[in-house]
């Protein structure tokens, strides 16, 4: 019989064949594209493409569309899932409409996935889904949750669903952070934006902040422990926080499932509950474009050893990335602008946790990793007055004479840069960053320049003390403070965190400020 082939299938599968019958409702009800037959069972790519060889030629095909032939679907009834159970979270995301016709528009105005990031776009439903499990599980009214990544815009969803929680949004994406506060701005709502990169640490400011900590890292055992582990850093009580996890594998590689495990459990997380295939991805098809909710107690908070840049599955920050050659390091070191009488400096590896080479000379920083905002970090984070980078020939700050301009606009006070594209090789470009003297600066010039060159000081407190340096102390600390409420409330958030992590649009935007508070 033409069916032996898929009966054959699923008693391979035995008491797990229940998805594949799943799939087998769904190509005898309509046409699927093979996306929607891997993600509404949440079935691996490969496997869903096992059963479809076994359906052979009681299959129909339309462009990317698939259906069982009408005249056929009869002989597979007997292989039907029959009813499935109805999960409640699921049926409470059907009553909110409204809800998620918001987050479809979010989803669709957000920037592009950066795949170096594995970033991988959970649907709307999931989005919503996770806002109504969190409200439904905690008691959120006045609480801070923390979204240690967000691309998938579980912030505003949660925003959406209780405006009076205080969201917190930690992310490496100036892009994101952007969007994010630009679309909570305009509904009121409580959300806080912070950059960071959680392989150079977590800003002061974030450090025992919240109450729940949600986050989608990157699938390797290396990224799931490091923001896992990062993750409890930001509980404020690890008794009572709890952090929420999403995380998937195949199950036809249920190793890499352990080692991720094994990851959690080594940080002292306690399993409260695993949800199976609570999260739905356009994409991700490997892993069924699905992932389960982990809820995880911590027992204790242990420091988070020192990562390795590489943690994702993809581009030059992939687990089996290589890095630059010898011949693009050596080519680095020999640009990097320095005093005759010095040596030459040795390549650095990025991170801008402190401020980097204090009494040095000159730098020469490996920056080929960069995913876009490290130069500019790493720019504010310099010590000496000399640098050069190595990075990406397409990198955002670099490719165009538009990019270019943003990152001069920012630093102009501090560095003058110039952009050698295409060396050592095609593939790279070296910026070289030489010092602005004092000098040619006016008074608020001057100003700026002494808050970017203090970067990793609360902000209130260098944008004050640089108004009094840069005014020779013709204007006092109180006249200084003074000057500041009159350009930024003095209750704004901004002047709490550290200039270096605030988001790029958030430095833009208080430049300008600080150049006129001098005036």
């Amino acid at each position: 019989m033409a069916t032996e082939p898929v009966r054959a299938l699923l008693a391979e599968r035995g008491t797990h064949a229940r998805k594949l019958r799943r799939v087998l409702d769904l190509l005898a009800g309509d046409w699927h594209t093979l996306a929607e037959l891997v993600r509404l069972p949440a079935v691996p790519r490969r496997t869903v493409q096992e059963l479809l060889t076994a359906v052979g030629d009681d299959l129909e095909t339309s462009g990317d569309r698939y259906r069982l032939a009408p005249a056929k679907a009869a002989d597979y009834a007997a292989f039907g899932a029959g009813d499935d159970l109805v999960d409640p979270v699921d049926a409470l995301v059907s009553r909110h409409t409204e809800h998620l016709r918001s987050i479809l528009a979010d989803i669709a105005d957000v920037p592009p996935p950066l795949a170096a990031l594995d970033h991988v776009q959970a649907t709307a439903e999931t989005a919503l889904k996770r806002a109504l499990w969190l409200n439904t599980t905690y008691d959120l009214a006045g609480r801070t949750l923390l979204c240690l990544g967000d691309h998938d815009l579980t912030s505003l969803a949660v925003c959406a669903v209780n405006p009076s929680v205080e969201v917190v949004v930690v992310d490496v994406d100036d892009r994101l952070l952007e969007f994010i506060s630009t679309r909570a701005e305009e509904r009121g709502w409580t959300v806080r934006t912070v950059h960071a990169d959680f392989r150079f640490g977590l800003p002061p400011a974030v450090v025992e902040s919240a109450d729940l900590v949600f986050s989608d890292p990157p699938y390797t055992p290396e990224g799931m422990a490091l923001f896992a582990g990062r993750a409890v850093e930001c509980l404020s009580d690890v008794a009572r926080g709890r952090v929420l996890l999403a995380y998937g594998f195949s199950d036809r590689t249920p190793a890499l499932g352990l080692k991720v495990q094994q990851e959690l459990q080594r940080l002292g997380l306690v399993f409260e509950a695993i949800l199976p295939a609570f999260h739905r991805f356009d994409g991700a098809q490997a892993i069924g474009s699905a992932a389960d909710l982990y809820v995880c107690r911590p027992t204790s908070r242990r420091a988070t050893s020192t990562p390795k840049t590489s943690i994702y599955t993809h581009g030059p920050q992939s687990v089996e990335a290589t890095g630059p050659s010898a011949t693009a390091l050596a080519a680095l070191v020999d640009l990097a602008p320095r005093p005759e009488s010095s040596p030459p400096p040795k390549p650095r590896a990025p991170g801008w946790a402190d401020p980097i080479g204090k009494g040095a000379a000159s730098l020469a920083v490996d920056l080929t990793g960069d995913p876009g905002p490290w130069l500019l970090r790493t720019l504010l984070a310099c010590s000496p007055g000399r640098m050069a980078a190595l990075v990406p020939n397409n990198h955002p700050d670099v490719a165009s004479a538009a990019g270019q301009h943003g990152l001069k606009s920012l630093v102009d006070t501090r560095f003058a840069l110039r952009f050698l594209r295409s060396t050592p090789d095609g593939k790279h470009c070296v910026v070289v960053a030489d010092q602005v003297l004092a000098g040619t600066l006016d008074v608020g010039g001057l100003a700026v320049r002494e808050v970017l060159m203090r970067a990793h000081g609360k902000l209130g407190n260098v944008w004050r003390e640089a108004l009094v340096t840069a005014t020779h102390g013709a204007m006092t600390k109180r006249e200084a403070r003074e000057r500041i409420g009159e350009h930024l409330d003095p209750e704004h958030t901004d002047l709490e965190l550290r200039l270096i992590d605030l988001p790029r649009h958030r430095i833009a935007a208080l430049l300008p400020l600080i150049r006129a508070s001098a005036g």
